[in-house]
Parts: structure tokens; C-alpha cells; sequence
């Protein structure tokens, strides 16, 4: 089953993270089938804050990827 995950990138304390899709199963650090955005929290704007290309987000959901509850919250 792939899964859209938040990666996590950056420093210990300045965390931000990438979208990806990825096997279900598989590390956040193994091998990602696509990048779809970015989301850096520590960014003051928040229209900056979280990135996506809506339609490849769109087509890999019609393609049966479950994105986590994390993920559906911040798109909303």
C-alpha cells in the first residue's frame, strides 16, 4: 500500500519535512517514489508554511495512496 508521509529534513531543532510518497512499510529515510511538497513550521507566513502540487496530490490518491492523518490535516 504507498502512503503520502511526512520526511523529515534539516537540523535537530529546525526540522521541516518533505511530502513524498512511499511504500507503506518503508523507512522515512528509504527510497521515495515521488516528492509532492514541502512543510517547514517554523516559517511566519503561513501561506508559506506548507507547499503542495495539488494535482499530483490528487492523482496519487486516485491511485489508492492513504495519506496520514497529519498530511490530510495540513492540506485541508
Amino acid at each position: 500500500m504507498l502512503k503520502i508521509k511526512l520526511q523529515p529534513t534539516g537540523k535537530k531543532h529546525q526540522r521541516s519535512y518533505r511530502i513524498v510518497v512511499v511504500e507503506g512499510k518503508s523507512k522515512l529515510s528509504g527510497s521515495v517514489l515521488e516528492t509532492i511538497g514541502s512543510y517547514n513550521p517554523h516559517e511566519v507566513e503561513d501561506k508559506n508554511k506548507i507547499v503542495v502540487n495539488t494535482a499530483s496530490y490528487q492523482s496519487w490518491i486516485q491511485k489508492g495512496a492513504q495519506p496520514t492523518d497529519t498530511i490530510r490535516k495540513l492540506v485541508k
